[in-house]
């Protein structure tokens, strides 16, 4: 099993999937094509316009891109890729349409016995977990449940975001919102900061990019991990 989950596609002031580029061209090494995903439609944009602008960043990268949605029965065609990239948007929205279209079921499957390498950001990380608890999203449509591919045994919150002491703002921080998913699931959270990614190849799991990222354990003080560092005992319990 080949992932590759990154918290965003995209980092401020630069371009789309620019900051991740060598590790994608080897996460992709010897696929020379990509099965793009776009039914989290962020901003509300079309499959087509998402497929194109998700197109032209990997063919930089050298790789030819196709949208799941020009596919006559994507359940069953999944099988002719090598590869597949779940983009973000509003996570509530992919995994009803992922439910809707068969691949719930169909993808995880392929990635386990490693016949399609699985590439996520944002909203397509979150549903590389068991289920979409811990996503940043608003709830726009109702899935059928947020159980989702189960492909990695913890939960991810991608975009995470550091409390910041000098701000007024009096809401919740994302540190207190994982805690409160964890009063009910003794499930490990992974805060996955923008610029970085985790990672599967070859048995072992590890954090890539500049930043470190905060594990949350129940009942525990929360942690850092640097990057580069070996997570793969996060995977014992897959």
């Amino acid at each position: 099993m080949r992932l590759l989950l990154l918290s965003t596609s995209r980092l401020h002031g630069g371009e789309f999937l620019d900051y991740c580029r060598e590790d994608i061209i080897e996460h992709y090494e010897g696929i020379p094509e990509v099965l793009f995903i776009p039914y989290a439609q962020p901003g509300g944009i079309s499959y087509d316009e998402y497929t194109d602008l998700m197109s032209r960043a990997l063919e930089g990268h050298g790789l030819k891109v196709t949208g799941i949605h020009k596919l006559t029965d994507p359940s069953e065609e999944l099988v002719n890729f090598g590869s597949v990239y779940v983009g973000g948007g509003n996570t509530f929205l992919l995994l009803k349409t992922l439910y809707e279209k068969g691949l719930i079921d169909a993808l995880p499957p392929l990635v386990r016995d490693g016949s399609l390498r699985y590439m996520g950001s944002s909203a397509g990380t979150n549903v590389a977990c068991p289920a979409i608890n811990t996503t940043n999203d608003m709830p726009i449509v109702y899935p059928p449940s947020l159980s989702a591919f189960n492909l990695v045994p913890f939960s991810i919150n991608p975009h995470y975001l550091d409390a910041d002491p000098s701000s007024r703002h009096m809401g919740e921080s994302r540190e207190t919102r994982i805690r409160e998913f964890q009063t009910l699931s003794d499930r490990k959270v992974i805060g996955l900061r923008e610029g970085s990614w985790l990672k599967f190849r070859d048995g072992e799991l590890h954090l890539g990019g500049d930043y470190s990222a905060r594990c949350f354990e129940r009942d525990k003080e929360a942690w850092e991990t640097d990057p580069g560092d070996d997570l793969s005992f996060l995977m014992n319990h897959l």
